[in-house]
């Protein structure tokens, strides 16, 4: 498969994206775990270039290899806090938002609200929001896997 675009971005674009992002990391959000929810959230899309750039971002925050494989799946593995295992409820409830799905209930939300501040919350809430619109922007433009911006 090849890639559709390969221009480079708006610079007012790139700017915004960029204000952004440095919202979502002054939120006091841990980077290992803004990076677990990248990664899940690009999982659940099939985005493979932010899969990968999830995978080497999560690794330079000092992530280890046996979380990374087993990011797909946390329910059923010791190797996450329940702290995490809220925020990937969390991404995996914002992520899947198809028809008939119940998106982030009450439950959900509680879960994430007893670790987390409002703060905090605005920051994995955000980090879900960035993360889906890129998964979706490069699925759509057929981005390939092997870049880390």
């Amino acid at each position: 498969m090849e890639a559709r675009m390969t221009g480079s971005p708006n610079p007012d674009l790139t700017k915004a994206i960029q204000h952004l992002y440095q919202a979502i990391h002054t939120g006091g959000v841990d980077n290992r775990l803004l990076s677990l929810v990248h990664l899940r959230a690009s999982q659940i899309n099939g985005c493979s270039p932010c899969v990968f750039a999830g995978v080497e971002s999560a690794k330079k925050a000092g992530e280890t290899d046996e979380r990374l494989h087993n990011v797909v799946a946390w329910r059923e593995t010791p190797f996450f806090t329940e702290e995490e295992r809220a925020a990937l409820a969390l991404t995996e409830a914002a992520t899947r938002i198809q028809d008939g799905a119940p998106g982030v209930t009450d439950e959900i939300w509680d879960a994430a609200a007893d670790h987390f501040d409002e703060k905090q919350l605005s920051s994995i809430i955000l980090e879900i929001a960035m993360t889906n619109f890129f998964n979706r922007i490069n699925r759509t433009i057929r981005e390939q896997a092997g870049k880390t911006w």
